[in-house]
């Protein structure tokens, strides 16, 4: 049956003149792009140097740290060296305020930096000027105050009175002595202007032109002359603020640091005027402030030579730690089988 039909068929074709023709792909015109070249193959090495690179940056962190060690170690020993130097100067004689010595502190202060000097003269108290505020510790209570910086002004009468005037910064003063201070200062000065208004007001009287006559002092009722005050100090510079303390406003009367040239033309004195701090021990029990500084503060750093030796074990501590995790970053892992 199968085999008829498919005779049957054929002659059919045949007689109808069609020809069957094999199938041919179907092919596109348009030009295909060519495809993309091969990537060169890297060479040989290349990825063993990029994994030795990242090797060695995981010590970097170890060999800085190691660096910042080292450098605490020279620090400490400049420390030491600077604390010696002002030692040994503190421990010597104090030197006579002289003008040869005057003007030897004019030329180069930091000769004399550190010295102990002797000098005599008057304090010029109604141009003090108050830094602050600076706390002090009072067996363990804190009290705000201010340090009081003073210009001394010759006494030319006396043979070992200083020939220039200079400021001392006389010490530490409580907040209520600085409030009283100021305020003595203020009700002085206006009692000054009532008795100088008076006097003017009855000197232009008649009477009184023709008929009075001033009393003159006489020798048992004039005031005895106090003696001259006697400072010993050590020669000092500016302080350097740092970037969190207020900027002295001189107009207002507000002092955060201490700005020798600033200061001296507050109190109207030349801006190279010498500048001490007040040392002197000899203090009285019935007046104790302004309290001078001890001597023991000047040789005292904010970082001292022990705080560089405990950052140096700090960073070399840190340092064998991080080279030691980088060391196990790097060592190759055991298989296991």
């Amino acid at each position: 049956m199968a085999a008829s039909l498919s005779k049957t068929l054929g002659r059919r074709l045949r007689g109808s003149g069609h020809r069957l023709l094999p199938s041919r792909p179907c092919t596109s015109h348009a030009s295909q792009p060519p495809p993309p070249p091969a990537a060169a193959p890297p060479p040989p090495g290349a990825g063993k140097e990029a994994n030795a690179w990242s090797k060695l940056f995981l010590f970097a962190p170890g060999a800085i740290t190691f660096g910042l060690g080292t450098w605490q170690l020279f620090r400490r020993q400049e420390k030491k060296e600077m604390l010696d130097y002002r030692t040994r100067r503190l421990e010597m004689d104090p030197v006579a305020w002289n003008e040869t010595v005057s003007s030897a502190a004019l030329r180069a202060p930091a000769e004399l930096e550190f010295r102990k000097i002797v000098c005599e003269g008057d304090f010029d108290e109604e141009k003090s000027v108050f830094i602050g505020p600076r706390s002090r510790s009072i067996s363990g209570v804190t009290e705000n105050g201010y340090y009081v910086i003073t210009p001394l002004k010759p006494r030319l009468t006396e043979p070992d009175s200083l020939q220039l005037p200079i400021l001392v910064n006389r010490g530490w003063v409580p907040r209520g002595w600085c409030e009283k201070n100021i305020q003595d200062h203020q009700d002085f000065g206006e009692t000054l202007d009532v008795k100088e208004a008076d006097k003017m007001t009855d000197e232009k009287g008649t009477w009184w032109k023709f008929w009075s006559k001033k009393p003159e002092a006489s020798p048992e009722i004039e005031k005895p002359v106090k003696p001259p005050v006697r400072v010993i100090g050590v020669i000092r510079g500016s302080e350097n603020p740092s970037i969190f303390v207020p900027a002295n406003e001189p107009m207002n009367g507000q002092w955060f640091y201490v700005d020798v040239p600033m200061i001296a033309r507050a109190c109207g004195l030349p801006e190279n005027t010498v500048y001490i701090e007040d040392v002197n021990e000899d203090i009285s029990a019935t007046n104790p402030y302004p309290l001078p500084k001890d001597v023991n503060a000047l040789i005292h750093h904010s970082v001292m030579p022990d705080d560089h030796l405990k950052y140096t074990v700090t960073w070399y501590t840190l340092s064998a730690a991080v080279t030691y995790m980088a060391s196990k970053r790097i060592k190759p892992k055991k298989m296991r089988l």
